[in-house]
């Protein structure tokens, strides 16, 4: 392999070799042991970039004796996967498809998620048949991503990401291994920097081995044989992003960043926040949610806070990125610090689910207007009562429709505004009740 990345170089040959996942690959983990027995079967691979799904697929593969084809979703079609399940069918010939020579095959489908039903669909037969092995690998969840059908054929596998002591030990790895890392090499690592690397990796062993292959370039171009600190800030601009805006990443978030408002946690709602802006999800976006919340979960225990969001909205509109940043952490913290309330939310569901599922009267005729005398003669506006000629402008009058008189929506709660808000109302029922004017 000489030439290729150190990421290629160093990828792990068996499950002694392989670092973390210990729940898979541990010496008495039922996924080894079916691997290595050869019964392991069709199965998609779930979990991050850069945890070992390709490295675990091909050791697989190794360890039941099979062949592997392996492809990529983004770039092959039907036609690539009828050639592995032709050549697959001519491997098995006369030996049978179940004796005990080394005729099966494993296809492995990287990034499944991206092929269509159709694409899915044309595998399911030779999977379901024994042709091929399947192993898919996915950065989504496939209980959306991977039709029900492929699905039932196999099991799903969670992949979680490195830990910092996994991606050290990969990292020492790569520094001691004389053969296809940099064991061979003058370079030493600082404390301070290995450090870094690891922080900067987010548990994508990949992404370090990268790095640190792009800092011993950087410290050889400058007749170093040590990776400092400055050297690893020099060659790495930026941290490695696990954020997919298209993906589970960006609603987990985002569902992370709603309940932490919703719970008054106005730090854990900056970083969520952060987390989202800084991997360049469209503020925009941001700002749509962050207006629903004011009404959802605040409402009017605080009414400013939808006056608030709807300025943060248009600040980030007018000024734009990264500026508007400030203003969607001004409305995220004034949100997550207000009294909290989902009566409106309730109430507007309560509303609706009347509307769909009652009658739905026709409006009383003393709250219809009577612009022609047809109407007047009619009875439109008859007996309606002006609030303003009442005293505090509340006139006991019915406003609903006959078969929902009495109902209730909004029930205040006793924080905020909404507190006063409650006191209002229920002077206002009691003179309703009472037939007071």
């Amino acid at each position: 392999m000489d030439g290729a990345p150190l990421a290629a170089r160093m990828r792990p040959r068996t499950f002694d070799e392989f670092i973390g996942q210990g729940h898979l690959v541990g010496a008495r983990a039922a996924f080894r042991l079916a691997a290595e027995s050869g019964r392991l079967g069709s199965i998609i691979l779930w979990g991050p970039p850069g945890v070992g799904k390709t490295t675990l697929a091909e050791i697989v593969a190794r360890a039941g004796k099979k062949h592997f084809e392996r492809v990529s979703a983004v770039s092959a079609g039907v036609a690539d996967l009828r050639r592995v399940v032709d050549q697959a069918q001519k491997r098995i010939g006369a030996a049978g498809l179940f004796s005990d020579t080394n005729a099966g095959t494993v296809l492995f489908i990287d990034e499944i998620h991206r092929f269509n039903k159709a694409q899915q669909d044309a595998i399911l037969p030779y999977v379901e048949d024994g042709t091929i092995t399947l192993i898919g690998a996915t950065t989504e969840n496939p209980s959306f991503e991977v039709n029900s059908a492929l699905l039932s054929r196999g099991r799903v596998y969670v992949l979680k990401p490195l830990s910092d002591e996994d991606i050290g030990n990969v990292l020492e790895r790569a520094l001691g291994d004389t053969t296809e890392g940099l064991g061979s090499s003058a370079i030493v690592i600082e404390a301070t920097a290995r450090e870094a690397l690891v922080n900067l990796s987010n548990g994508d062993a990949r992404a370090v081995l990268n790095m640190l292959e792009l800092c011993v370039a950087v410290a050889e171009a400058d007749a170093q044989n040590e990776i400092s600190l400055a050297v690893v800030e020099s060659a790495i601009q930026r941290r490695v992003g696990q954020y997919d805006k298209g993906g589970e990443q960006h609603f987990d978030i985002i569902s992370a960043l709603h309940k932490s408002v919703r719970g008054s946690d106005v730090d854990a709602s900056l970083y969520w926040l952060a987390r989202m802006l800084e991997s360049g999800e469209d503020p925009l976006y941001l700002a749509r949610r962050i207006v629903r919340m004011a009404s959802e979960d605040i409402g009017l225990a605080d009414p400013h806070a939808l006056t608030l969001t709807m300025a943060a909205q248009q600040a980030v509109h007018f000024i734009g990125m990264p500026e508007g940043a400030l203003a969607l952490a001004q409305a995220v913290a004034y949100l997550a610090a207000a009294p909290k309330s989902n009566a409106i939310y309730k109430a507007y569901a309560a509303a609706a689910a009347d509307v769909q599922n009652s009658r739905n009267d026709p409006v009383p005729l003393h709250l219809r207007n009577a612009p022609t005398k047809l109407m007047k003669e009619l009875d439109y506006g008859k007996g309606y009562k002006y609030a303003h000629d009442f005293e505090g402008g509340q006139v006991a009058q019915q406003n609903l429709p006959e078969s929902l008189q009495g109902r209730r929506y909004y029930f205040p709660t006793d924080r905020g505004q909404e507190k006063r808000i409650a006191e209002r109302l229920d002077a206002w029922r009691e003179r309703k009740e009472g037939g007071s004017e």
